[in-house]
């Protein structure tokens, strides 16, 4: 019985990509099925290195589009070509478990994937190899919680999906239950 408040993608997938992977991959147990664990969205803000005012922004600008506060990340080691010293803050990131991730994919599939300019589908050259996917938004405004007229600098961040799946041909057909607009997917096979 899934819960009628759960996420709208939450609900899809307990009644219905979990028996079509069942059947399309042969599963035996409902445990094998693949499932999306967490979301991670990144930002690097090398630019932070001169002007602190940008980590404040990249940090308030996460929190809104993830709907929770974001880590700022430091430098490990000093790079003098860059004016870098360990311990510089010089991005954020924010990691989605549960409701919040089905959440934010939501909102991502349906309002701000088709809001980037010039889309044609995701590439499906985003697989680690071990069933998870990584992809790059070029620009932060494609997400509605971002006010266009308060943005100090355009800057994009990375989103990685961490499933369970063992295999890059799972995680796809997992991801593109969800509603993933890919484009290609047959070289994948």
């Amino acid at each position: 019985m899934v819960n009628p408040n759960a996420p709208r993608l939450k609900q899809i997938y307990e009644t219905v990509i979990k028996k079509e992977l069942m059947e399309k991959f042969g599963y035996r147990n409902i445990m094998q099925v693949p499932k999306l664990e967490k979301i991670v969205i990144s930002r690097g803000i090398g630019a932070a290195v001169a002007d602190k005012k940008l980590i404040e922004q990249g940090v308030q600008e996460l929190a809104l589009i993830a709907g929770q506060k974001p880590v700022v990340t430091k430098a490990k080691v000093d790079i003098s070509n860059f004016k870098l010293r360990a311990g510089m803050p010089i991005g954020c990131k924010v990691t989605l478990r549960r409701d919040r991730m089905y959440e934010f994919l939501d909102r991502l599939i349906n309002i701000a994937i088709p809001r980037t300019r010039d889309f044609r589908g995701l590439s499906e050259k985003g697989f680690d190899g071990r069933g998870n996917y990584t992809m790059g938004i070029a620009e932060q405004i494609v997400f509605i919680e971002i006010d266009i007229d308060k943005v100090y600098k355009i800057a994009g961040m990375d989103i990685t999906f961490v499933t369970s799946a063992k295999t890059d041909i799972e995680a796809l057909e997992l991801l593109k239950g969800f509603g993933m607009p890919f484009k290609g997917v047959q070289k994948l096979v």
